[in-house]
């Protein structure tokens, strides 16, 4: 397996097992609170539309798309998105955003759900269908386009498929074990890590779609993922020294003397 290949299956494992965890604790919270059986029909639904998607957009793109405006276009894309990801994850780093925490999802679905009407005794509850249904699918929706750019752009959509496929498997196995949402998954900085290389992969791909050169090919890969990070550190720092504070100072002075 080449380098670059390797790269995609590790970037899609990653982005795909953080997507996952937030998934696997809507499907928790609804199996737990309601019936399992119409739960996992709902996710196995889910999973299986995803799963079509993925083949029939990624190659339709791959195939129709030129190689040039593919990779300008998902580079785009890519670049947006791992940079939203990146913003998010250096604000929850630096202490002025509020760090994602999967009990506190879990605990406000069950809260939700036992507001619903009660399970029916007999056939398919519906509710619990649904709720997992969706929540699968729109978490599931982030995976699919990760999976479909990085194997449409880079020509790999094998790999790709393939590191999702490896992040579902082990987070599935690990919430049976467990029977509990993933909180001690260090789901903040994986989305920090995923970010940055989302961000590298997007101005890469940006750049050869509108002609520029890379200096040693995909060697500058490692080049641009070493200054993302390096700038997404110091905007940690920078948060931490002045955002911050401030921010702790305005909640102070709010609070009643």
């Amino acid at each position: 397996m080449s380098s670059i290949a390797i790269v995609t299956v590790v970037s899609s494992f990653l982005a795909s097992a953080v997507e996952f965890v937030e998934a696997v604790t809507i499907v928790l919270a609804v199996g737990v609170t309601r019936q399992w059986r119409s739960t996992l029909i709902g996710t196995l639904a889910a999973v299986t539309a995803l799963a079509v998607l993925v083949v029939v957009f990624g190659t339709a793109i791959a195939v129709l798309v030129p190689i040039a405006l593919l990779r300008l276009i998902v580079g785009g894309f890519l670049l947006i998105y791992g940079l939203q990801w990146l913003t998010k994850s250096v604000l929850r780093a630096g202490g002025a955003k509020a760090r994602h925490d999967e009990a506190e999802i879990f605990a406000r679905e069950v809260a939700a759900l036992r507001e619903e009407p009660p399970v029916p005794a007999t056939g398919m509850d519906w509710i619990s269908f649904t709720v997992a249904f969706k929540g699968v699918l729109l978490e599931g929706l982030e995976v699919a386009f990760i999976v479909v750019t990085f194997g449409a752009s880079a020509n790999l959509l094998g790999p790709a498929a393939l590191g999702a496929a490896v992040a579902a498997v082990v987070v599935l196995l690990v919430a049976a074990l467990v029977h509990r949402p993933l909180a001690r998954v260090p789901e903040n900085g994986l989305k920090f890590v995923v970010g940055a290389m989302l961000t590298t992969f997007g101005t890469f791909w940006a750049g050869e779609g509108i002609g520029i050169s890379w200096p040693e090919s995909d060697a500058a890969i490692l080049v641009l993922l070493f200054a993302y990070v390096a700038l997404a550190l110091a905007g940690v720092w920078a948060v931490r020294t002045w955002v911050a504070p401030q921010g702790d100072r305005a909640a102070a002075s709010a609070e009643p003397r």
